[in-house]
């Protein structure tokens, strides 16, 4: 068995736990930012056992809705993901969802009108796609011609 033994003064401990205080920080900071985006991912995946609450939901977001949605329908997510697909699930990932996770499973998209959409006389419609009453996707498109499709969150909120 081989033992080191190393002498420490004064100066060189507190040195020492100077340093560890240091890297303990950065952990926490660190750490604090990965929770941070999973608190507001687990926003983004909220549970909505009804309308009430998919009404409430969107709400939290800024958006007044009709008091029920204009369509309802059950979709099937994919296996493999069109060009299109693909382009949807990438504004899904910049809010935290994935739909790839739901490849093959069947889910409820239920559609809402707008009615305070910033700067725009268009019809503007938000989606949400809920899986066993949790919400895995949503965004707000507008049904004009040359439209748009964003995330959940309000422009004017980004």
């Amino acid at each position: 068995m081989v033992f080191y033994t190393a002498k420490f003064s004064k100066g060189k401990a507190v040195i020492a736990l100077l340093l560890l205080g240091v890297v303990l920080v950065a952990i926490i900071l660190l750490a604090g930012g990965q929770l941070g985006k999973a608190a507001e991912t687990a926003a983004l995946s909220a549970v909505v056992k009804d309308n009430d609450d998919r009404v409430g939901y969107l709400a939290s977001f800024g958006w007044e809705v009709d008091g029920e949605p204009v369509d309802e329908q059950t979709i099937t997510i994919p296996h493999d993901f069109s060009d299109v697909y693909g382009d949807y699930n990438a504004i899904q990932l910049e809010q935290g969802f994935d739909l790839r996770n739901y490849a093959g499973r069947e889910a409820v998209r239920y559609t809402y009108e707008v009615k305070n959409y910033p700067s725009t006389s268009e019809k503007v419609y938000a989606d949400i796609i809920v899986f066993r009453q949790k919400v895995i996707a949503g965004d707000i498109q507008s049904a004009a011609l040359d439209g748009f499709m964003h995330g959940l969150r309000r422009p004017d909120s980004q």
